[in-house]
């Protein structure tokens, strides 16, 4: 019988019980690699945290419709009705997996700190892999919405930066990044960038000569543009050919954990690459395989606001493009 598999599609193999992987893996900790995902995540760590998910759709009203107020006129005054209206939206929890390969020699070497090894490289991938979702569609599942940047650009939310034009004008003029997100009744609280803005940035001033772009000492995040928090996500996954930056609103990215952390370890079977060559086989190399899932799902709610009623129109979030 062939017991050899492909870990990527998750079939039958031969698999070390929990109690078997508890000596490599300490279960109290699957609380660090959420914390530490959250951290190498741009989305999850700019995004807002609702409740864990109990099931594996999570129904969120979202206001559509504005209540209208009156004046009544004298003392007996009729009194009109007013209504509101609410749409649903829904987040979808889709299961993510990391695979971690070690070699037995590490395993065999007791005084090798596996768990300090494998777990950066956990978290790491797990953001890499929800960003590249998120932001830019990368491998999404069906089930997820589009991403944000496809978003944002629908909805008319992008300028465009050409080799001859002025950043400055390009982010703070009236029809600027953060322009477009307030013209959809948001307010910009922060930015993602690909770590190329970085030295665009340096030394960018306003109009009288105060620099825009410069450390936050007293903020979240290390840098802070016109005084909201900036972040230059390094796991990997934004794509400086489809944004160079976006801003927004990030209390309407939104996300939910349906499960913590599970484990399991492999010793016999095949990883592949993302383009189907094999990365490993695990009986030919001596390794064993830690696999670690998480399901999660994430939506931009977008309610209704009196300075942008339509919703084709109305994006929480704008892009910063680059041009020709």
């Amino acid at each position: 019988m062939n017991n050899r598999m492909n870990l990527r599609v998750f079939e039958d193999v031969n698999i070390i019980d929990r109690s078997g992987a508890e000596s490599l893996i300490p279960i109290q900790e699957s609380n660090e690699i959420i914390q530490g995902t959250i951290a190498q995540s741009a989305v999850l760590s700019r995004g807002r945290k609702l409740a864990n998910m109990t099931s594996k759709q999570y129904k969120m009203p979202v206001l559509d419709m504005l209540p209208i107020a009156y004046f009544v006129n004298g003392d007996n005054g009729q009194k009109k009705t007013t209504k509101q209206a609410w749409d649903k939206k829904f987040i979808t929890a889709e299961e993510i997996a990391v695979i971690v390969p070690i070699p037995e020699a590490v395993l065999d070497d007791s005084e090798y700190d596996i768990w300090a090894e494998v777990k950066p490289r956990v978290t790491e991938a797990f953001g890499r892999v929800i960003d590249g979702a998120a932001l830019f569609g990368v491998d999404k599942p069906s089930t997820w919405r589009e991403d944000l940047v496809t978003t944002a650009t629908k909805a008319k939310a992008f300028v465009t930066l050409g080799a001859s034009d002025n950043l400055y004008d390009k982010i703070m003029a009236e029809d600027g990044v953060i322009a477009k997100v307030e013209g959809s009744g948001y307010l910009v609280n922060g930015h993602l960038a690909d770590i190329s803005m970085r030295a665009k940035l340096r030394g960018l001033k306003d109009e009288v000569g105060n620099p825009i772009f410069k450390s936050d000492m007293q903020g979240t995040t290390q840098y802070a543009l016109d005084g909201s928090p900036m972040n230059f996500p390094n796991n990997g996954a934004f794509d400086k050919t489809k944004a160079l930056m976006i801003s927004g609103d990030f209390s309407q990215l939104v996300y939910s954990i349906r499960q913590d952390i599970t484990f399991k370890l492999f010793t016999e079977g095949v990883v592949q690459n993302s383009d189907g060559s094999i990365a490993y086989n695990l009986m030919q190399n001596d390794m064993v395989a830690l696999r670690a899932v998480m399901r999660l799902g994430w939506e931009i709610p977008n309610p209704i606001n009196s300075i942008e009623k339509d919703k084709t129109k109305r994006c929480p979030f704008a892009v910063l493009k680059a041009g020709e």
